[in-house]
């Protein structure tokens, strides 16, 4: 249990509290603008693919053609999405770890 001798002591705590907040606030927020930016690259990216396709597509002479460019397609942007997902995961994961690291010190390692 912890004791305080005076009024200082209540102080100090609170203060120290509050910036271990702040810090873990400021890991979140940029984790979560690194995770936007990611995002709009990816919806970016996305659309081009998309629109290509689309050219492709209305361009194609026969059907064995369009089906090639539609599997083309569902192939490039299944392997985009997996590795996006991949991308998103570990930013996430790292978020974490930095929005933990303030709280570090406080709590007891788990073996």
């Amino acid at each position: 249990m912890v004791q305080f001798q005076n009024a200082e002591d209540i102080q100090k705590l609170g203060k120290e509290n509050v910036d271990l907040a702040l810090k873990s606030f400021g890991a979140w927020s940029k984790g979560a603008q690194a995770i936007a930016i990611e995002v709009a690259d990816y919806s970016k990216t996305s659309f081009e693919l998309s629109t290509s396709t689309l050219e492709k597509l209305l361009g194609a002479k026969t059907l064995d053609q369009a089906m090639e460019i539609q599997q083309s397609y569902v192939k490039s942007s299944y392997e985009a999405l997996v590795a996006e997902m991949t991308k998103i995961g570990t930013l996430i994961t790292d978020l974490t770890k930095d929005a933990y690291k303030p709280y570090e010190g406080l709590f007891p390692q788990v073996n």
